[in-house]
């Protein structure tokens, strides 16, 4: 193993060998679910939102987006603008699959998150690496069931096509265990999770994928007080919501052990739930592999 030198960046080599989970031997596994913009994977999709007046487009980083979203049209630099919901047309428009027609008008073979994800690998590691990368290696490489809960609003085949690209080009050893994926602004996603009306909000969304996904793992790999799970996301309101979510999952399944994982701003900071709150430790690079353990052997 060898350490680039960036927080949060650990190469697992292809000598390494794949290790059960802490609590394997006794019925319990480790559940990793993530989000991914920002926190596995930086890419360039861009938010795109309009002025109130003349409708003029601005694009938005994502991390500007996370910075800044809770203000626009309110306060600060873009008080002046609007964000708009239009699935085709509007501020969230790269983050949606598009017919195939469109692509090549367009003059796009795949679609657009594959594409990102293509020319996000074409730069160095480092520009593209995001802080739990590590961790969902180590997850993958390990087959730990894994959940994908993201805004994104892409079919879940989409998500798929674009992590298999880490496969196809070497830097994942294999595909990801998945256990669900939740691309929460996506129209059939909101329904599967009730939101009939589509009037939730991300955050709200992600509470419920969270849950279903927790009651998944149950049903799929049956219930045990030894199981683990950990929640990595980047997005300040987000993190605020999925620590409510586990606080609630934690008093129904009390023997069970919640995490939740906060990377914004490029940290890492883990947080255990308890039945009377959370307690915060921020995590080097080279502790992620302990992520819901205390020696990183027993992940």
């Amino acid at each position: 193993m060898t350490y680039d030198g960036y927080k949060g960046q650990l190469e697992l080599g292809p000598t390494r060998s794949p290790e059960r989970d802490r609590n394997y031997h006794l019925g319990g596994r480790s559940f990793y679910f993530f989000d991914f913009d920002d926190n596995i994977v930086f890419l360039s999709t861009s938010i795109v939102i309009f002025h109130r007046e003349t409708g003029v487009e601005l694009a938005l980083s994502s991390a500007d987006w996370a910075r800044f979203h809770h203000t626009i049209g309110k306060a600060g630099p873009f008080r002046d603008y609007e964000i708009r919901f239009e699935d085709r047309t509007g501020s969230f428009r790269h983050f949606r699959d598009h017919e195939i027609r469109e692509l090549e008008r367009l003059g796009r073979r795949r679609q657009l998150f594959v594409e990102d994800v293509a020319a996000a690998l074409d730069f160095p590691d480092l520009q593209w690496k995001g802080p739990s990368w590590e961790c969902f290696y180590h997850a993958a490489f390990n087959q730990r069931p894994l959940s994908l809960i993201t805004a994104r609003g892409h079919h879940p085949d989409t998500l798929k096509q674009g992590i298999q690209l880490f496969v196809e080009r070497r830097i994942l050893p294999v595909e990801p265990n998945y256990l669900s994926i939740f691309p929460v602004s996506n129209v059939a996603t909101r329904h599967e999770l009730g939101d009939q009306e589509l009037l939730l909000s991300v955050a709200e969304l992600k509470q419920r994928a969270i849950r279903a996904s927790v009651e998944k793992a149950i049903e799929v790999y049956g219930p045990s007080p030894h199981h683990r799970f950990g929640m990595s996301d980047d997005d300040p309101k987000n993190i605020q919501l999925i620590a409510e979510e586990m606080t609630r999952l934690k008093r129904r399944y009390p023997e069970m052990s919640f995490f939740m994982i906060e990377t914004h701003d490029g940290n890492f900071v883990k947080h255990e739930i308890n039945l009377s709150g959370s307690s915060g430790e921020k995590i080097d690079s080279l502790a992620q592999l302990s992520l819901f353990d205390k020696a990183q052997t027993e992940v």
